[in-house]
């Protein structure tokens, strides 16, 4: 079969609607009353708070909500009950629950497990409308946390995090975003480069001080390089970085941070 062309491939971005058949809304509609009715505390991320907050308009096969563990397993028990197949795709970050050919994504962090969704997260999330019910989306700075480290081949989310200062007017709690990535700031710093390259005009989204202070921490990285440091590939992809961990030697702090993880996260607890 010939390779398709580029375009079919990855979908423009647009202003415009996001587009769900009916059917598909109905069924978002009826997980999101659930999960308030249930008391269940959740913020919706993906397409739906990216248009929040941007206005770009993206089509979605499934609906993410942002849960902390112990809250997804509520959750998932709750649509169990409603006749949804649930499964853990991963108990690290990715629980999912689908009927019918829909899907809802119950995720608690990133997968790589160097950011974890708090309760913080859910209470800052910002009201909005989802699929005509009256709910929270994630605040901008989760929604940039949350895609950090999205860069790999298959999948690259900083075109998202451009968008979202841009979007923004950079009008973010820049301290707050420090904080959830903490020691993995040059990811931060990344992203804003990227930022600076596609909108030169509008570098003072950015705050100087923002700058100044990863700039800054960037020279002395530079100027005091630690020879100890861990390699950090698999953080960003452990696919593209596995020659460097399984035929290079260097260790796997992916597999370290997940580890790590699992042992104090509440075990899943779906029942039939």
């Amino acid at each position: 079969m010939p390779e398709q062309p580029y375009e079919n491939v990855v979908p423009e971005t647009s202003s415009g609607p996001i587009q769900i058949p009916e059917e598909q809304q109905a069924l978002f509609r009826e997980i999101l009353e659930l999960l308030q009715k249930k008391g269940t505390s959740f913020a919706v991320a993906g397409a739906f708070a990216l248009r929040e907050h941007t206005g770009i308009g993206r089509d979605t096969k499934d609906l993410d909500l942002f849960l902390t563990p112990a809250n997804a397993n509520v959750a998932l028990q709750h649509l169990r009950e409603k006749g949804f197949e649930c499964e853990v795709c991963d108990p690290v970050w990715l629980f999912k629950a689908h009927r019918d050919g829909f899907f809802v994504d119950f995720i608690t962090g990133m997968s790589n497990a160097a950011i974890v969704v708090e309760d913080s997260w859910i209470e800052r999330a910002s009201l909005a409308e989802v699929a005509g019910v009256k709910t929270r989306v994630l605040a901008a700075e989760e929604l940039v946390a949350s895609k950090v480290f999205i860069a790999r081949r298959e999948r690259f989310d900083g075109a998202d995090i451009v968008h979202l200062i841009y979007g923004t007017r950079g009008k973010l709690d820049w301290q707050r975003i420090l904080r959830m990535v903490g020691e993995h700031w040059e990811i931060v710093l990344w992203a804003l480069v990227l930022f600076r390259y596609v909108y030169p005009a509008q570098t003072h989204y950015v705050p100087e001080g923002v700058w100044r202070d990863l700039l800054c921490r960037f020279q002395n990285a530079v100027s005091h390089p630690d020879s100890s440091a861990e390699f950090r590939g698999s953080l960003v992809d452990d696919k593209q970085f596995a020659i460097d961990v399984n035929e290079w030697g260097l260790a796997n702090l992916m597999q370290e941070y997940r580890d790590r993880r699992l042992k104090i996260i509440p075990a899943p607890q779906i029942t039939t």
